[in-house]
């Protein structure tokens, strides 16, 4: 017979992944007592499956496409990569898939960890029940925050799971590579395990169900990532859907809508998340099992004055540091809450995720990077908005050239015509991933383009795009 231990905290912190990390180190700042409830390993998917080992397998691949468009150097990096050594690389970033050093940070902070399930069980109570059994009960003073996260969404194609596809999960975490693979889909974990394993060694087809790559941005940035992708050796096929998927012998073979017959080793499922709420008690608190938590600005759900739903579970904006921005602004308000301060809920205050709605930055780390904040030209006139759409080649600038020969890359730029600042940037370049954050600047601050002239870029850099496209605004 296991024992039951009951523990009052002043927060109680479901999911030891980044986002909860960041809402459990604010509540823990601000002198509020807090426990954190982990299932697997603390650190979470970004750490041991999503952000870390998927960078660390792309940095050889893309290191050397840009050695490969350097003079001097090109003729030295012609061969393969050493696919071991890239792997292992992968495997020191993940921290052998051991979660040592996140625990020690927690200790640090003074969050009391719980390893188990984590189920609510009431109003401001959720019971773990450990790896042996036994059970804790946690009781919340202050709040409760949900940070679980979210997982890949598999379609219903009969038989799928006697076919042992790839997520996300085993496309980072592969100990080999695979002489053929299927990727299914057209978005960021698609274009960015199609680039890593066809750069790695693999026969890589890529099946779309749309007409094109990355959906969600500009359309030149699909456009110049499938290219790229192509010429590499991949075969993409757009507004193409797979009717069925087998394993015959070991090997993988998947139908299209076509009647197109295509064998692989291993295939891929990249369409799309959900919530990983099935199993966390929702229904205790009159809540649907499975679904988003909508939340306010301060990340607290709706109808619940003492529940947060931070990260992907909220369905604002699922990237790992957006997620981490969000648990910034619920730790603060849950503190605020805490000590009966007055909430700075205006946009952009203090309280207020605002940046959600206005300035997501994000980076796919494809060759060429794809880089873009805040509003496309679609969204932005979907939206309402008067804006002109501003577009200028990369290669026109100095140090792009300079960067790579033959460089080839976009910038856009999305003007609001009523008060003259921007709404949105994309770029689409070599090397651009370390640019966006002047972009989020410019959009989050809402720096006007009289100001933006004064923000003189150094010379001879690719952020020379920048005088470019505010020349181009001024001569249109």
């Amino acid at each position: 017979m296991t024992e039951t231990e009951t523990n009052a905290y002043d927060v109680v912190v479901l999911g030891a992944g980044p986002v909860g990390e960041n809402v459990a180190d604010r509540t823990r700042a601000a002198g509020l007592t807090t426990a954190i409830v982990e299932s697997e390993l603390v650190g979470g998917e970004c750490s041991y499956w999503a952000c870390m080992p998927s960078k660390a397998l792309l940095r050889p691949v893309i290191a050397r496409a840009d050695a490969r468009r350097v003079p001097g150097l090109s003729q030295s990096v012609q061969g393969p990569l050493d696919a071991s050594a890239v792997l292992a690389h992968r495997d020191y970033f993940t921290s052998h898939w051991k979660d040592d050093g996140q625990v020690g940070w927690l200790d640090s902070v003074g969050a009391d960890l719980y390893r188990g399930h984590g189920r609510l069980t009431g109003n401001r109570t959720v019971t773990v029940t450990g790896p042996d059994g036994g059970e804790h009960v946690l009781t919340a003073r202050q709040a409760v925050a949900v940070c679980t996260g979210s997982r890949a969404a598999l379609p219903g194609l009969p038989g799928l799971d006697t076919v042992k596809p790839w997520t996300s999960r085993e496309a980072t975490s592969s100990k080999t590579v695979p002489g053929r693979l299927i990727v299914i889909g057209g978005g960021v974990v698609a274009t960015e395990m199609a680039t890593v394993w066809q750069a790695l060694g693999s026969k890589v087809t890529l099946l779309v169900r749309g007409e094109g790559l990355l959906p969600r941005m500009e359309p030149f940035a699909g456009e110049l990532i499938a290219e790229a992708l192509t010429e590499a050796g991949a075969d993409i096929r757009t507004g193409t859907s797979v009717e069925s998927v087998t394993r015959e012998n070991g090997t993988v073979v998947a139908v299209t809508d076509t009647g197109d017959r295509i064998e692989a080793d291993e295939i891929l499922f990249a369409t799309g998340r959900a919530p990983r709420t099935d199993d966390i008690g929702l229904e205790t608190i009159g809540l649907d099992p499975g679904s988003w938590l909508p939340v306010d600005d301060s990340l607290r759900v709706t109808g619940h004055d003492w529940l947060y739903a931070v990260g992907d579970v909220n369905h604002r904006a699922l990237l790992t540091h957006q997620g981490k921005y969000q648990a910034r602004i619920a730790g603060a308000a849950i503190a605020a809450r805490a000590t009966g301060e007055t909430l700075a809920a205006q946009p952009w205050g203090a309280h207020a995720a605002t940046a959600d709605h206005a300035a997501v930055p994000q980076v796919v780390f494809t060759d060429p990077e794809a880089a873009a904040v805040g509003l496309s030209l679609a969204e932005a006139e979907q939206a309402g908005h008067r804006v002109k759409a501003v577009d200028v080649d990369l290669s026109s600038v100095s140090g792009a050239g300079l960067y790579a020969d033959g460089y080839q890359g976009r910038a856009r730029m999305i003007v609001d015509l009523e008060n003259e600042v921007l709404r949105g940037v994309t770029l689409v370049g070599p090397g651009v991933g370390e640019l966006i954050h002047s972009a989020t600047i410019a959009v989050a601050g809402q720096v006007p383009i009289s100001r933006l002239w004064h923000a003189v870029p150094s010379y001879p850099t690719i952020s020379e795009v920048w005088l470019r496209l505010l020349e181009a605004y001024r001569d249109a």
